[in-house]
């Protein structure tokens, strides 16, 4: 039920605008408001708090049936609905539920989650954001870049709220880190730059925030003092696999397409779909899309019986998913020829698309790290 009704909107709502949103680089926050008129916006919340209640296979449908027609819009999605408020929902004690949960659930609010730095990406034990305690706030400095939904239309309008990121203590080799909501309004915390002309993802809105002399209340910290390595951990198990979800989409929606033009478009009389070049993009394409599939969704549902901590296959599924994503796109491509290397036609767009996947949320290159070091420290899962 929850797959066709998102797929009767995406068809409905979500691809008219897509290719016009793209071009114009441009969020459709009425659009994203429609998500919350859905319920969608707090997919993985508990009841209890006001979400829909819905587990990890629920944010992979959602996020797959998205990227099927618009990517961008699809990450602005997850920056919110996983990043922000899958976040605050696990992390946050009840009486900060109460107070932040509703709005960013209906959609009145627009959140993000600042963790990247310009120097620190990757790296992120290595950001320089920190926070010191000044009686009941903290006095937070630094600089966030490459926050998705930083700011919320072509004005500069910065998000209504932030999850920060930042340093409280200990050292170079053991930084203590600690989540702090950072909200609107609030002096010291303001829009450096919208980062525009990126390769792909353009109906997201990209920025640096800055962080001067921020005064940030005691009780807009997540948790305790230091302790959030655990938060970042934990949210980044279901950012990755959601990830991996947009490339399933991308990767579905670029072999419909090659498949439709293959059967229609002849050359020296007979179909495209007949010549042994075009069936070999279109079989690998096909194969490594539904092998990813499975991957993905058995891990989705291992996640709720096993934890969010679980790092191995939510690093496996999008090392092998975003990589997947990319190439089909390319092979779709490759088979529409030069109508698909125009903005006309869908995949010139999943194309540009496809690549953030292979570096946000973590590179193809960190996934292979972590893969290495989990497996040397804890074996094979299967033995």
């Amino acid at each position: 039920m929850l797959r066709d009704t998102v797929r009767a909107f995406v068809a409905a709502e979500v691809e008219p605008q897509a290719l016009e949103h793209d071009r114009a680089e441009r969020f459709n926050l009425p659009l994203f408001r429609k998500l919350g008129s859905m319920g969608l916006l707090g997919v993985s919340v508990p009841e209890a708090d006001g979400g829909a209640g819905m587990d990890a296979t629920a944010a992979v449908i959602v996020h797959e049936e998205l990227s099927t027609s618009d990517p961008g819009f699809a990450l602005a999605y997850l920056a919110h609905a996983m990043l922000c408020v899958n976040n605050l929902a696990h992390n946050a004690d009840a009486a900060q539920k109460r107070r932040w949960l509703p709005k960013l659930i209906s959609g009145e609010h627009v959140g993000a989650m600042g963790m990247s730095e310009p120097g620190a990406g990757t790296d992120v034990m290595g950001m320089k954001t920190t926070a010191r305690r000044d009686g009941d706030h903290y006095i937070v400095n630094g600089r966030k870049m490459w926050i998705t939904n930083g700011v919320q239309d072509e004005h500069g309008t910065p998000c209504d709220l932030m999850l920060c990121y930042a340093r409280t203590g200990g050292d170079d080799e053991r930084p203590h880190i600690s989540t702090f909501v950072v909200e609107r309004g609030m002096p010291g915390f303001a829009v450096g730059q919208k980062i525009r002309d990126k390769t792909g993802m353009r109906a997201s809105n990209t920025a640096e925030m800055v962080l001067d002399d921020c005064r940030v209340p005691l009780n807009n910290r997540l948790g305790d003092e230091g302790g959030s390595v655990k938060h970042m951990m934990r949210n980044l198990a279901i950012e990755r696999l959601t990830l991996a979800a947009m490339s399933l989409g991308i990767a579905r929606r670029s072999v419909e397409v090659m498949v439709r033009y293959a059967d229609e478009r002849t050359a020296f009389g007979k179909p495209l779909s007949s010549f042994g070049q075009i069936q070999r993009h279109i079989g690998e394409s096909y194969a490594e899309l539904m092998a990813c599939r499975a991957y993905v969704y058995s891990t989705a549902q291992r996640l709720e019986l096993e934890g969010y901590g679980m790092r191995l296959d939510t690093d496996g599924a999008k090392l092998v998913a975003s990589t997947m994503g990319k190439n089909v796109a390319d092979r779709a491509m490759q088979v529409l020829g030069g109508f698909g290397y125009v903005g006309e036609y869908v995949v010139e767009r999943l194309w540009r698309d496809a690549k953030l996947l292979e570096i946000g949320g973590g590179t193809v290159e960190a996934h292979q790290k972590n893969i290495a070091r989990d497996l040397s420290k804890g074996g094979f899962p299967w033995v």
